[in-house]
Formats: C-alpha cells, structure tokens, sequence
C-alpha cells in the first residue's frame, strides 16, 4: 500500500517538474526576446522589456520550488556524505535516519512560518515594487505548499530507508 501511494507521489513529483521545465522554457523566450529586442531595432516594438528581469527572477525561484521535492526524490539534491561512506554501515544508517528526522522537522517548521509570512503579507497588503507591482503574497504562497511537500517525501524517503539494507544511502553518492 505505502508504495502505491508513494509511486503515485512521485507522479505528482514529477508533475511538478515538467511544469518546472516549462517555465524554464518561458524564462529562457523572455530572455531571448528582451535581448533581441535591445539590440535590433525593430520599428512598432520597443527596445527591450522592461519587466523581464523581474518576471525571470520569479520564474527562476519557482522553477526552484518546483524542482526541490522532485530532485529530493531522485537523490539528485545537495548532499554531502563523505562522512557517511567512511562511516560502519548501521552507523552510517542510523546517521541517515537522524538526518531525515531533522529535515523533515525543518521543512514542518518552513512550511509553518512560511504560511504564516505569507498570510501576514496578505492581510497587510504588502506590495513588491519594481518594475511591475505585485503582491508580496503572490512570492511567497509557494513556500509553504513546497516545504508540505518536502516533509511528505522525507517521510517516503525514512520508509525507503528503514525497509531498506542497513547502511547508507547510494542515491547521488560521491565517495565510494
């Protein structure tokens, strides 16, 4: 049952990463266009967008916290774990367990503060100005539903790990 629903989770992952590409892709035609347009003259169109470091800024971060839980998953996160190889492996195991516990406590704790940051900025009418006026909520709703989703798959992840061999992980592993 647990890895259904933990097989099914990982299709929403990666769901979440395609769109994650996608806005890569977006942010990538802005990109191209703003500069296009600063250096040819074209008449009827104007020299540049002026919104686009703004809008690329944005897409960047949400490709971010769109990709995290994905590359969580796949193993493909910032890891380090030298330590961990050189270690016996039911220690290391053990270590790795702890480890998971943490992380999952972090991204709880994230995922709380950042909800309440951003219901703050909601009902305060914080705005971000710059080129383009926007809500300050609109920035920051994505973090608490990612770091929800950070905890959901520490959790798969400690499953994986106490039903695995006891040692350490292999997934993205930079010592042998």
């Amino acid at each position: 049952m647990m890895d259904r629903i933990s097989k099914a989770y990982g299709l929403l992952l990666t769901g979440l990463a395609n769109i994650g590409f996608l806005l890569l892709l977006v942010m990538m035609v802005i990109i191209v266009a703003d500069v296009m347009l600063r250096n040819l003259l074209i008449p009827g169109l104007p020299m540049g967008l002026a919104w686009s470091n703004e809008v690329s800024e944005m897409l960047l971060y949400l490709i971010a916290m769109l990709l995290a839980p994905w590359l969580l998953r796949q193993g493909q996160h910032i890891r380090v774990d030298i330590v961990l190889q050189a270690l016996p492996p039911y220690v290391a195991w053990c270590t790795e367990c702890l480890g998971d516990v943490l992380a999952m406590l972090c991204c709880w704790v994230m995922a709380w503060y950042s909800a309440l940051s951003t219901l703050r900025s909601f009902d305060s009418g914080s705005l971000n100005i710059k080129t383009l006026v926007t809500p300050e909520w609109w920035s920051l709703c994505p973090l608490p539903f990612i770091f929800v989703m950070l905890s959901i798959e520490m959790f798969f992840r400690m499953h994986r790990l106490l039903t695995g061999p006891k040692g350490p992980r292999h997934d993205a592993v930079s010592a042998s």
